[in-house]
């Protein structure tokens, strides 16, 4: 296996890292914390997905990296005679064979499971064949004897063996239970055999009560195909018999419907034979009628002309009384001068209001300044005579020694002229305050110019009110005579149309003779109305003459078939006592054959029964044979995995039996490779403690760098038997902070030990934060980081630089 390239993005605290891989012994070196241990686990992410990461997908990706920026490592390594490049993210996987474009396989587990299959390396046996990681040179030496040989049975493979058997003794607990499960459910052979004597009893006992079901069932059919034939028979007569008593009914009602049309028939012929009589006698009689109709009509119209006149001669009058009336009104009205004085009264009036307002205002703010302005003064008096009485009280109490209230020093002989010029100020004071109390109480009233003023005012407003009253009173009057005139011109149109109505001759009307006509009209119209009906009468007799012969014809021919149908009818030999007997003996076969199906299916019934059971019996037994064959296989696979433990316990008593001789043999030809054959074997003893063979004998005292020369080839042989075992070669090391204990002499010497090994290892990878050991490499990337950025990067050094620190 060889590593060519690896690149991360966003992976851990490298943004962008980029490493380009080739043979030779490679160093990658850097400051604790760096990142240079990501790198491995990164390689081993590509590979293997999240179970070689350390936490979960969100601790992989960069933190400060966007929420949706790609995070991804992509590997390129040689495996056998392949390149292969894989390039996983946290949810795809890619993995392509030889730079063929296509990829071999496409998702995060299809991806791992095929490096698994192609490496043939679980990822415990990939780290432990290898990666080399901190101090594990020497573990070894720090484990005790059963320790180095668990330690050795686990990296070797050997504790899978364990782990089988333990999976074998999980299946055999499975497998004991599974035994004893179908042990106890099994059942008693015994009471199985008598149950299936009891069920095959059974059977056969509903089999011979089945035929005899059958039997009866076939009897009852026969009873029946004998009796329902005169029973079909007798029913088919009902319906001739109710078909024909249909008929005749209709038919006889058809006759008495015909009768009772001749019937109505001839009545009818009669009544307008009748008609044509009465008519014949009053057509003489309302001869006149119609000229006395004309001469009603036309004095109707004469009525009306003379009523139109008399209406329209009072309408006159009442239009002459309204006008007169209108024009008395307008004579009352006030003229539209009258308003117009009306309102320049009011407004005078309301100018003069308005100057007797404003002058009551003036002199109310006049007295209440005047007022409030005594009264402020006289509170300022009383507070200041409350201050000089009290500088009066503080100076009699402090006597000549006080200080003065106003600079402060001694009164001394100033304190009588003080307290004088104190009880000045008070009269002064006392004076003024008596002289605004008495102005206050002679403010108290309203003065008489301002009461005068407010009588002034009210007259004013007064006034205003009333003329403002007629002048709305005047307007509403002059507004009705302006309406009245409007209602005059209506007046005076409507007097001129009914003149020109009146203004015709007046026709003559006759007004007895009017009532004489409507008279004789009276007593003949109800003759008229008489003649009107008969004659509609009498001018159907001849169509009912015609009408009646044919009813004659019809009622004859239905009374004709009337009769057919009762000789049809006696002639059927209907009897209801012989429709019954064959009706109760019809049934009384159905009952039977339904008796007999009923027997026949309780019989099937218990028949399919019986065969359920027997059914049942056989699947009861033959799930007993199953059972009885699964526990035969349950023993025997029992058996097998009792002796497959005991196999695996054998195997792994000789795997550890040859562990040693195997692990010492590989050991010492690395033992032998690393000291150029000074040394010639590496023996283990029971406890796998490491010795070195010189000349044949143990050497019982070794150096540190003998030690570390031991430990290399015993980590190298492990590595290398695991490899073995996965059929892979072992070509490449990474060995990570492997120098923490080692002096710098002992480094040197692994690192020489090493370059020894090149044509074992043609790629051998030491990470290391330790300096002064990079000229030992033949290249190394630089692993830093970007405090500021919170990044990793990775610089390769020139080789120019390698070449000096070694000069």
């Amino acid at each position: 296996m060889q590593l060519h390239r690896l690149r991360l993005q966003n992976f851990r605290q490298h943004q962008a890292t980029d490493l380009e891989f080739g043979p030779g012994m490679i160093g990658i070196v850097g400051p604790n914390g760096a990142g240079k241990t990501t790198l491995l686990e990164a390689l081993a992410w590509a590979i293997y997905g999240t179970a070689a990461a350390r936490g979960g997908k969100d601790s992989i990706r960069r933190r400060g990296a966007p929420p949706k920026a790609k995070v991804e490592v992509e590997l390129e390594l040689s495996i056998g005679a392949h390149r292969y490049r894989v390039a996983r993210s946290l949810q795809h996987a890619e993995l392509y064979q030889d730079g063929d474009p296509a990829p071999i396989a496409n998702s995060l587990a299809a991806v791992t499971d095929r490096l698994t299959r192609i490496l043939g390396m679980s990822r415990e046996e990939f780290f432990n064949t290898y990666f080399t990681g901190q101090k594990e040179l020497a573990i070894m030496g720090s484990m005790s004897a059963p320790e180095r040989s668990q330690f050795l049975s686990r990296v070797l493979g050997y504790e899978r063996l364990r782990a089988a058997q333990d999976r074998l003794k999980a299946a055999r607990s499975s497998l004991r239970s599974r035994l004893d499960g179908l042990q106890h459910g099994l059942g008693d052979p015994l009471a199985l055999a008598a149950e299936e004597a009891e069920v095959e009893g059974r059977l056969a006992a509903t089999a011979e009560e089945q035929k005899r079901a059958q039997k009866a069932v076939a009897a009852a059919m026969a009873l029946l195909a004998e009796v329902e034939p005169r029973w079909r028979a007798m029913e088919r007569l009902q319906e001739t018999v109710r078909s024909v008593t249909s008929d005749l009914v209709l038919a006889e009602h058809r006759a008495g419907s015909a009768r009772a049309a001749f019937l109505g028939l001839d009545k009818d012929l009669t009544e307008a034979i009748n008609a044509q009589t009465k008519v014949q006698e009053l057509l003489p009689e309302i001869a006149p009628l119609v000229g006395l109709r004309a001469e009603r009509e036309a004095l109707d119209q004469q009525a009306a002309a003379v009523a139109h006149r008399r209406q329209a001669l009072g309408q006159r009058e009442e239009l002459k009384s309204s006008l007169a009336a209108l024009d008395k009104r307008r004579a009352a009205l006030p003229t539209p001068d009258a308003l117009a004085a009306a309102k320049g009264a009011l407004a005078l009036a309301l100018t003069a209001q308005t100057e007797a307002s404003e002058r009551f205002a003036a002199l109310r703010d006049e007295w209440v300044r005047e007022k409030q302005d005594a009264q402020t003064k006289r509170q300022s008096l009383l507070e200041q005579h409350r201050d000089l009485k009290a500088q009066h009280q503080r100076i009699l109490q402090a006597g000549a020694a006080g200080a003065c209230p106003t600079c402060a020093r001694p009164l001394g002989a100033e304190f009588q002229n003080v307290l004088d010029e104190l009880d000045r100020q008070l009269q002064d004071v006392n004076w003024h305050g008596n002289y605004f109390k008495q102005r206050i109480d002679q403010l108290a009233k309203e003065p008489a110019p301002l009461t005068a003023q407010e009588k002034e005012r009210a007259r004013g407003e007064r006034m205003v009110a009333r003329l403002t009253g007629d002048a709305a009173r005047l307007e509403g009057q002059v507004q009705e005579g302006q309406a009245l005139v409007r209602d005059r011109v209506g007046l005076e149109e409507r007097l001129g149309a009914l003149d020109a109505v009146l203004g015709g001759s007046e026709s003559q009307y006759d007004e007895q003779r009017h009532q004489e006509v409507r008279a004789q009209i009276a007593l003949l119209e109800p003759k008229a109305v008489i003649v009107d009906r008969e004659r509609s009468a009498a001018e159907r007799a001849e169509r009912l003459v015609s009408a009646a012969a044919a009813a004659e014809a019809d009622l004859t021919q239905r009374e004709a078939a009337v009769l057919a149908l009762q000789e049809r009818l006696t002639g059927l030999g209907w009897s209801d006592h012989g429709y019954r007997e064959a009706r109760v003996a019809e049934q009384a076969a159905q009952a039977t054959r339904r008796a007999a199906d009923l027997g026949f299916a309780r019989a099937e019934a218990e028949l399919a029964a019986a065969q359920a059971a027997t059914q049942s019996m056989a699947n009861r037994r033959a799930d007993h044979e199953r059972k009885n064959i699964e526990i035969k296989r349950v023993k025997s696979e029992l058996l097998l995995n009792d002796e497959l433990d005991r196999a695996f316990s054998e195997l792994r008593t000789e795997l550890n039996a040859t562990l040693r001789p195997d692990l010492s043999d590989v050991a010492s030809g690395f033992l032998r490779d690393l000291s150029l054959g000074r040394y010639s074997d590496l023996e283990l003893d029971e406890d796998y403690r490491a010795a070195i063979i010189e000349d044949g004998e143990v050497k019982t005292v070794i150096s540190g760098g003998e030690e570390d020369l031991a430990n290399l080839a015993l980590r190298l042989a492990v590595s290398q038997m695991i490899a073995e075992r996965a059929g892979q070669p072992l070509s490449l090391l990474i060995l990570d902070e492997i120098f923490g204990s080692l002096d710098e002499d002992r480094r040197i010497a692994v690192l020489d030990l090493l370059r020894s090994l090149s044509d074992r290892f043609p790629q051998v990878i030491l990470i290391t934060h330790i300096d002064t050991i990079r000229e030992g490499f033949d290249r190394v990337i630089r692993i830093g980081y970007d405090v500021e950025r919170g990044v990793s990067f990775a610089l390769e050094e020139p080789r120019e630089e390698l070449t000096g620190a070694s000069a």
